[in-house]
């Protein structure tokens, strides 16, 4: 066992004693040893109940013969961190999170891991972990929130940042944002539609780092209790026969997952964390692999903010397995590929067959592409990335204007000072992994720009990345950044731009004589930043390469 080398022979007996000042026995000294690394805190509503989980993760470690050793992470709640200075630190964030644990799991060695994530970066965070250590690993999330009711119709987070459009648009009163603010988030678990958190947790599972149902089980149900006791358990069935993070995280289960994302509608950050993993994983999936995706695999789910339907309906129809098993139908997806809990194949047989309203079939599809389109042209030469799903039909072609800012929150000053009118594209550039630093969602800007009702006449293009909540004409990680030296920065107010997701394209409509002479007086806004944000501003690389580090 791994754990050996810290407790076993006369030269550890010291190290022994320090584990006996922990109260461990003899008996359980010699048992396999297994971290459980968590994200709970008090700052989170997704994660403030996964100490709940963390009791049911141990308590089914110990049922299984293993010695259970919980450790904590960061984990940043980008809701809470929305639209001010600390949107900055939660991409950059991700790093860290794969950082600690694997000092905390070289400087301690154990046998195995449990993971116990909830939040946008926390996730892939932690996968980027399970692949750097390559130690048997196995995840359970803290599950979704319910969708909240505001005036008898279900919403999700999204609809309150439209809610504050709204209110600015004088659409609605003060008492109706109330109405929002105490009812939108209604239960502890990552905000109930299929935004980044959500979508991570989903992709953990049709990648087979998950027992299947975890992804979609509802944060407040007995059942993610049940997974969370399971999962524990199963944790030294991996240990035991050396199943390995590098025998799941493969090419063939990476494009399962991305299959998934396809069908699912999922968080354009999703192609970040994805990219994020292959890459650490030493796994040969790029950007042009998630093109060849999108133009075939079929989107079978429209959930919010796209529609009207929520995780938790997705999950009482047999969640992500019940995907996976329609897409096989039309050979989408490998089934013989090794997960966490045998075979793929396996993993679904026995789930109900798709409902044809909250999983379409591959018969009569959304859409016969993904739902997420990666873009090129002249604007992005490395490419780009919309939620296509989740854009209406007038905006899947546009031209117009470019309104140019230098910061989101010079873009949210325009939009709700009525500066920003029907036909305008929205230039925000300065907000990539350098440039931003650290990449900034911008729900605020697409969502006051749908609670205004301008997100059918308006499309908002940058190098800064999207919540997974935003929904409309929203085309983000234009790479190479502004900061980089992009084209993005050449851009100026009035250019014409056009845009056209169909055909997969992004174009700046300045001829290159013109292009060539903005080019050679060129010099990139520099921010001036300290602390880790200098350092990770230095070390990132491109959007288009999953905003990693390289190694």
């Amino acid at each position: 066992m791994r754990s050996d080398l810290m407790k076993s022979g006369p030269a550890r007996m010291p190290h022994r004693s320090l584990l006996k000042a922990m109260g461990l026995t003899d008996s359980e000294i010699k048992r396999p040893f297994v971290a459980v690394v968590s994200a709970e805190s008090e700052y989170v509503a997704g994660h403030m109940h996964l100490g709940l989980l963390a009791d049911a993760v141990k308590a089914g470690i110990r049922n299984a013969g293993g010695v259970p050793f919980e450790f904590h992470t960061i984990g940043v709640c980008d809701g809470l961190a929305m639209n001010h200075v600390g949107m900055k630190y939660s991409l950059a964030s991700r790093e860290l999170i794969a950082d600690s644990i694997e000092v905390m799991l070289t400087a301690h060695p154990l046998d195995g891991i449990v993971f116990i994530p909830n939040c946008d970066k926390i996730v892939p965070g932690m996968m980027l972990a399970a692949a750097r250590l390559n130690l048997p690993s196995i995840f359970i999330s803290g599950g979704p929130m319910e969708a909240g009711v505001v005036g008898g119709k279900r919403v999700g987070f999204s609809e309150g940042f439209e809610a504050v459009g709204a209110y600015s648009a004088g659409k609605i009163t003060e008492s109706d944002l109330k109405d929002f603010e105490d009812n939108v988030c209604p239960t502890c678990g990552s905000c109930s539609g299929m935004y980044t958190a959500n979508s991570m947790n989903c992709l953990v599972e049709a990648m087979g780092m998950s027992l299947p149902g975890s992804g979609t089980a509802l944060a407040t149900s007995s059942k993610r209790l049940r997974f969370a006791k399971e999962t524990g358990e199963r944790i030294l069935y991996l240990i035991e026969n050396q199943i390995l993070p590098s025998q799941i995280l493969t090419k063939e289960n990476i494009k399962n997952a991305l299959t998934a994302e396809m069908a699912l509608g999922c968080s354009t950050n999703t192609v970040l964390h994805i990219l994020a993993i292959a890459y650490e994983a030493n796994v040969d999936v790029d950007l042009t692999t998630i093109e060849e995706l999108s133009g075939t695999a079929p989107q079978l789910c429209k959930l919010n903010p796209a529609g009207s339907t929520f995780i938790q309906d997705l999950d009482a129809m047999g969640g992500i397995q019940a995907v996976l098993k329609e897409l096989s139908k039309g050979g989408f997806i490998n089934t013989d590929v090794m997960t966490v809990s045998g075979k793929q194949s396996e993993r679904f047989e026995n789930v109900p067959e798709a409902d044809g309203k909250i999983i379409h079939t591959i018969q009569a599809p959304i859409r016969k592409d993904g739902g997420i389109a990666v873009l090129r042209g002249n604007v992005a030469p490395e490419g780009c990335v919309v939620k296509q799903g989740a854009v209406c039909e007038e905006m899947m072609k546009h031209q117009g204007p470019a309104r140019v800012f230098n910061s989101e929150g010079e873009a949210c000053d325009a939009i709700r000072d009525g500066k920003i009118v029907s036909g305008d594209v929205v230039v925000i550039r300065y907000e990539g992994p350098k440039g931003g630093p650290g990449m900034q969602e911008m729900l605020a800007p697409t969502a006051s720009l749908v609670g205004m009702g301008l997100d059918k006449e308006v499309a908002l293009i940058t190098d800064g990345r999207f919540s997974g909540a935003t929904k409309g004409a929203a085309i983000g990680h234009i790479s190479p950044e502004a900061a980089a030296g992009g084209m993005i920065g050449l851009i100026e107010e009035g250019d014409q731009i056009a845009i056209d997701i169909p055909n997969r394209s992004i174009t700046l409509l300045v001829d290159e004589a013109e292009l060539q002479k903005r080019k050679e007086n060129f010099v990139p806004y520099q921010k001036e930043v300290k602390g880790y944000l200098k350092r990770y501003a230095a070390i990132v690389n491109s959007a288009s390469r999953g905003a990693v580090y390289d190694k």
